[in-house]
């Protein structure tokens, strides 16, 4: 489980660090950095498919994406990412290249990255260390076992030398960022993937536009120990007066259709509406056989009816019980039905700076982001 996440230098984030638990809500008014942190979790994400350079140079380059506040003149373009988790972390550092011919001069390079034991980065508990072209494994007593001299600048170490038999660490990581999984405003219009019948393969986890919906909702009918369609069943009946899901299944194309008490006939996904099809899409999601380690929700409460408030707040709770859940919302019912155990981080803004509202030097996890 992740128990702290850090970020420096990413757009209104100049230095946060948050506490992770099982099932984290992050909160705030808008344009206090929910958006931020979202994104740069996905960004986290991407280190471990190799692809944090193209991600940002679709938000416009690190230029773009670096923190533009006051204290940025006599400081190196950079932005820092990293975790913590109950067994290993990884730190990223990304920086600017020196100018130089080539057309892609203006690609972040990954200057410096590291896999560590514990609560945070310290030369005691580093595992493996990239120091720009340099990487090395560290070893008991200070020792080291050099990788390589010539890593690219646009080459993470993780995909470059996770292998789950030399450097096991290495393949952890790039594993768990790997299978992390991001659901953010799935579309519900005419046109939306999740209306359009699909070729039914088995679904362990939805898919991050909610084209095998059907595929999904069936696997989770036919998992073996039946709970999760148990817990579907009672919450597609308790959010909509006692309906029911079920999958056709014409020339090997699924398709999703509900039944309701009183209609003759199911409803096929086209004729449900927006709300519904957005709720069925969340219940697959959180009902997965197979969940990831990590599941992060964006405002999973928009364009719901509030009635579809609390049972997608129970749905939530479960899959908490499962796996990691962080929900990014504005939503105070949801916050309010997701209970107690949840984790609540408020942010707001101090001079333009995102940070965590009524957290001290003394509050905040502990965290080191070391030095070039």
């Amino acid at each position: 489980m992740l128990t702290t996440v850090a970020v420096r230098g990413y757009r209104s984030l100049r230095e946060v660090v948050l506490p992770f638990g099982p099932l984290t809500v992050i909160t705030g008014a808008n344009g206090t950095g929910k958006s931020s942190v979202y994104r740069a979790l996905r960004l986290l994400a991407d280190c471990g498919r190799g692809e944090v350079i193209a991600s940002l140079a679709a938000e416009g380059g690190l230029q773009s994406a670096r923190w533009a506040g006051p204290d940025t003149a006599n400081r190196p373009v950079e932005l820092e990412l990293g975790y913590a988790a109950d067994d290993v972390g990884y730190l990223v550092d990304l920086g600017l290249p020196v100018p130089s011919s080539s057309m892609f001069d203006r690609d972040p390079h990954l200057k410096r990255e590291a896999v560590f034991a514990g609560p945070s980065l310290r030369p005691a508990s580093t595992l493996v260390q990239r120091d720009g072209p340099t990487a090395y494994r560290c070893g008991d007593a200070g020792g080291r076992q050099e990788l390589t001299r010539s890593l690219p600048s646009y080459r993470s170490v993780l995909t470059e030398f996770a292998d789950p038999a030399q450097l096991p660490e290495l393949a952890a990581v790039r594993d768990r960022l790997r299978g992390w999984r991001f659901y953010d405003g799935f579309r519900a219009d005419a046109a939306a993937p999740a209306r359009r019948p699909q070729v039914g393969t088995r679904a362990p986890r939805l898919a991050d536009d909610g084209s095998n919906l059907a595929a999904a909702i069936q696997t989770i009918i036919e998992a073996g120990s039946g709970a999760g369609a148990e817990e579907l069943g009672r919450a597609v009946a308790g959010a909509f007066d006692g309906a029911s899901l079920s999958v056709l299944s014409t020339g090997g194309l699924f398709e999703l259709q509900m039944h309701q008490p009183g209609m003759r006939r199911p409803l096929r996904i086209t004729e449900l509406s927006d709300g519904t099809l957005r709720f069925l899409l969340w219940a697959a999601a959180l009902l997965a056989p197979d969940p990831p380690s990590l599941m992060v929700l964006n405002e999973p409460e928009n364009s719901l009816h509030p009635d579809l408030i609390e049972p997608l707040a129970g749905l939530i709770r479960g899959a908490a019980a499962r796996t990691q859940v962080v929900v990014v919302s504005h939503s105070a019912a949801l916050t309010e039905h997701l209970g107690p155990e949840r984790a609540l981080i408020e942010l707001t803004k101090r001079d333009g700076a995102t940070v965590v509202a009524g957290q001290g030097l003394l509050d905040a996890p502990a965290w080191h982001w070391g030095s070039r």
